[in-house]
């Protein structure tokens, strides 16, 4: 295989800076407070060259309302566009709250897709039913009790109370975004919070369908995630599936990455503990 020596597109990725102004955990060696100055080092970085964006993967908070003013004043200097999407842990608010994040977060939407050149982001919600992200008694919240009783009666590693899932709604929604992008002749990258493959505690509720979904598309490039601090990767029909590590984890140590998009491979560049790769097109 001949690679290529210029990228077609760059961005760059940070995952679960989970920032509040809190004590360390030090049994799960989480260290909020912290977030705030490796986030500072990731930028510097990231502003060090051209990107097309930078998308923070998630649980840009631990918890509490007033953590999003400390920390999104750090993404100020970023001279690269700030993307979000939406991690279990934003939605540790007060309940009037539960329904302003993603405005809060400048996010057109709690999912949300766009373009750049023949590339289409597809960026989801995989809070969207879930036993966190809406108050009490609210029927998404009732139908995601059913959805996770379910999963325990099953025995499913990932019926954990963390994790979500789709709407209807939502899965049709991005049944037809892949529909229109492969009809169009576009490449797609999903990004999540949630993983999806390989099986882990942490993977959405409907992985599977979800995986089955975009998989059945040959314009579906890869899927890149957090929410599992630890980071994970697996591959389906050759299509990666790349976990990014959590910068909240350790004192010092920073995580964070740059993405190459060429015609004939990605390579993730990772900075700190997240891990370098050459993933194959």
């Amino acid at each position: 295989m001949t690679y290529t020596s210029s990228p077609i597109l760059r961005f760059g990725i940070i995952a679960d800076p989970q920032y509040a102004d809190i004590a360390p955990h030090t049994a799960m060696n989480r260290h909020y407070a912290s977030s705030l100055a490796k986030l500072t080092v990731a930028i510097d970085v990231f502003n060090a060259t051209e990107l097309d964006f930078v998308m923070t993967l998630g649980d840009i908070i631990d918890r509490d309302w007033k953590s999003f003013d400390d920390i999104l004043p750090v993404y100020r200097p970023l001279r690269h566009k700030a993307l979000f999407l939406l991690g279990n842990h934003d939605f540790a608010v007060a309940p009037e709250y539960l329904g302003a994040v993603a405005e809060r977060l400048g996010m057109p939407g709690r999912y949300y897709d766009f373009a750049i050149g023949r590339f289409r982001f597809v960026v989801l919600d995989g809070s969207d039913i879930s036993t966190f992200s809406a108050p009490p008694g609210d029927p998404r919240t009732v139908l995601a009790t059913e959805r996770l009783a379910a999963l325990v009666e099953d025995g499913a590693i990932n019926a954990q109370t963390w994790n979500g899932s789709l709407s209807e709604t939502q899965f049709a929604w991005l049944a037809g975004v892949m529909e229109t992008a492969q009809a169009s002749g576009e490449t797609v990258f999903v990004f999540g919070h949630y993983p999806l493959f390989p099986p882990n505690s942490h993977n959405m509720w409907d992985s599977e369908r979800i995986i089955a979904l975009i998989t059945g598309f040959a314009c579906f490039r890869g899927y890149f995630n957090g929410h599992n601090h630890e980071g994970n990767f697996g591959a389906v029909d050759g299509r990666p599936f790349v976990t990014f590590k959590g910068v909240v984890d350790t004192p010092d140590e920073n995580t964070f990455a740059i993405v190459d998009v060429f015609e004939d491979r990605i390579e993730i560049n990772g900075f700190g503990r997240e891990e370098s790769r050459v993933l194959s097109a």
